[in-house]
């Protein structure tokens, strides 16, 4: 394993003397923007940005800019949204455009990050280092779209950061750089992106600064260990108060602040932010309320008691319980649904 180190991702980009990098970069959230900015600090010339089209946001539905199109168009770097990369598929004529662009740029690498598009094989040979994707995770450990909130759902004690040698299978690519860190046992997956995307942009900015200075270091993944992340669907917030109070938990924390964790209370949604289990139980069915006071609201569940310290109704905002419970008193005996 690779460890990220510490210091000024500006300072490591220029290590050693070596020539900056021309940079095609592909990423299109905040977690991609990090990785961005700091890339650019480095010194390397960013020659061209992709990023997802603009997508509707917000109570208007008005399209939103990615944060990494912001970014892009902040520094006046060169801007590319196509919707597909296929050169024979429905998107066929943004794919011939891009490839344009890449030719264009002349690109030494390519640097990917939650982008949103597979990547054809022209793209990958398009630059002369190939594709380098940042990963927020161990390889081969969970593969795919939500790799954050799996690793938390799953009660994972360590994950981090893979940068990857990017070839056409999903997330298979021959491991460059590896970084882990611990997951604390109250972190949530908004608090856990922001660490990982850190750590993200400053291997990746060490890791241009050796591929600048000759060839990298790469080793395949492991056949063991492989697991997936899928992507998270809005339907896995509901709390199923049959399931284990820890489970609950976990899910809690791995859905804040995507999707949200929610139960409902007289029919009405309930956001439930924070969370933790207990262990112990009663003979009252799974869902009911056992008691609610300034130290949360205990919540039977199918084994041991969940507690809920921040929740949040519809139309209000995000309240610790002690506040919540001075606007919306919740008796003993209420029963909270979900996965029914």
């Amino acid at each position: 394993m690779t460890p990220a180190g510490g210091g000024d991702p500006a300072d490591a980009g220029r290590g050693g003397g070596a020539r900056p990098l021309r940079v095609v970069f592909a990423g299109t959230p905040v977690f991609a923007a990090t990785a961005l900015a700091a890339i650019a600090a480095a010194g390397h010339e960013v020659v061209l940005v992709l990023t997802q089209p603009d997508r509707p946001a917000g109570r208007g539905l008005k399209p939103q800019a990615s944060p990494v199109k912001a970014l892009a168009q902040q520094h006046g770097w060169p801007l590319a949204q196509p919707r597909g990369l296929r050169l024979d598929g429905r998107w066929a004529e943004d794919a011939r455009a891009a490839q344009a662009a890449i030719a264009q740029a002349r690109p030494d690498v390519m640097v990917v990050a939650a982008y949103g598009l597979i990547l054809p094989r022209w793209v990958l040979e398009a630059p002369r280092l190939g594709c380098l994707n940042i990963h927020a995770s161990l390889l081969p450990r969970w593969r795919g779209a939500a790799p954050i909130q799996r690793a938390i759902e799953a009660g994972d004690t360590e994950t981090g950061v893979t940068i990857m040698q990017m070839d056409e299978g999903l997330d298979t690519g021959d491991i460059v750089a590896m970084a882990a860190v611990p997951i604390g046992p109250d972190e949530s997956a908004g608090s856990l992106h922001d660490r990982l995307a850190a750590l993200g942009a400053r291997l990746m900015v060490q890791t241009l600064a050796a591929a600048a200075a000759g060839p990298l270091p790469r080793r395949p993944q492991p056949a063991d260990g492989v697991t997936y992340a899928h992507k998270i669907d809005k339907a896995e917030g509901v709390l199923d108060w049959r399931a284990p109070a820890a489970v609950l938990a976990r899910r809690v924390r791995a859905f804040d602040p995507v999707p949200g964790a929610v139960t409902t209370w007289d029919g009405v949604p309930l956001k439930v932010w924070a969370a933790r289990a207990e262990t112990g139980s009663t003979d009252a069915a799974p869902g009911t309320v056992l008691a609610a006071d300034d130290a949360g609201i205990r919540v039977q569940t199918g084994d041991g008691v969940l507690v809920l310290t921040e929740v949040q109704r519809a139309g209000g905002r995000r309240l610790p319980v002690r506040d919540f419970l001075r606007g919306a008193p919740l008796g003993i005996g209420t029963w909270l649904g979900g996965g029914d």
